[in-house]
């Protein structure tokens, strides 16, 4: 379906992106200090979407707001001070789900509980191999989902929508450092916001490699 790869499209071509810092990624990355990485990661998040069904959107979206402001550097997810207002504060922020960043931080907290693992693995590393873990396992869910409801009709186009959703697994390269500033006035002009003209939106998704289709894709209905 479209809206699946276009989400496919989305989340590799940000997962790709260079952060500030110009990190260089790989594939191997954590071969010599925790080589199980991906699979503690796939664990922690196959157990939170199990408990809440909303993980899926707002880790996708989490990661799509990370991505789009200055690079996937987890900088989203850095809380305010007394002295700074951090992203997440941004008025485009303040409807980011929780479930999104309790996401990272369970799939955090499983990675240092590993003793070779802890403090190794950066929080943006984290957020991306969530984001491709939770794309993975909703076409999963959606059968355990409507099997466990024994197809009630009236959430038929909940597992439409998670049918949508759903793809296939990708590999991801690994590397990212996580950022070392997070300030809410980096985001103005940074996501795509309902006031904005045709001109605006499309600049704003090409910024970050994607075409007006998908753009339009991605948007819905």
């Amino acid at each position: 379906m479209r809206l699946t790869a276009v989400l496919l499209l989305l989340v590799v071509t940000a997962a790709g992106s260079a952060t500030f810092c110009e990190a260089k990624l790989r594939r191997n990355y954590y071969a010599g200090v925790c080589p199980n990485v991906e699979a503690i990661v796939r664990g922690a998040v196959a157990r939170k979407v199990q408990q809440t069904l909303t993980t899926v959107g707002a880790t996708v979206r989490l990661f799509f707001h990370d991505c789009f402001v200055q690079g996937c550097d987890a900088s989203v997810i850095v809380a305010s001070t007394a002295n700074n207002t951090a992203e997440k504060d941004h008025p485009n922020n303040l409807s980011l789900a929780g479930d999104g960043f309790d996401t990272v931080i369970k799939a955090k907290e499983a990675v240092d509980a590993v003793p070779q693992c802890r403090n190794k693995v950066s929080c943006a590393d984290i957020l991306t191999m969530a984001t491709r873990d939770v794309i993975a396992l909703v076409r999963d869910l959606q059968l355990t989902f409507a099997l466990s409801l024994c197809l009630q009709p009236k959430f038929l186009n909940v597992t439409t929508l998670l049918a949508q959703a759903g793809g296939p697994s990708y590999a991801v390269e690994l590397g990212r450092l996580d950022g070392l500033s997070s300030m809410a006035s980096s985001v103005t002009g940074k996501l795509p916001a309902p006031f904005l003209n045709l001109d605006q939106l499309t600049a704003i998704f090409a910024t970050n490699g994607l075409s007006q289709a998908d753009m339009i894709a991605l948007s819905g209905t």
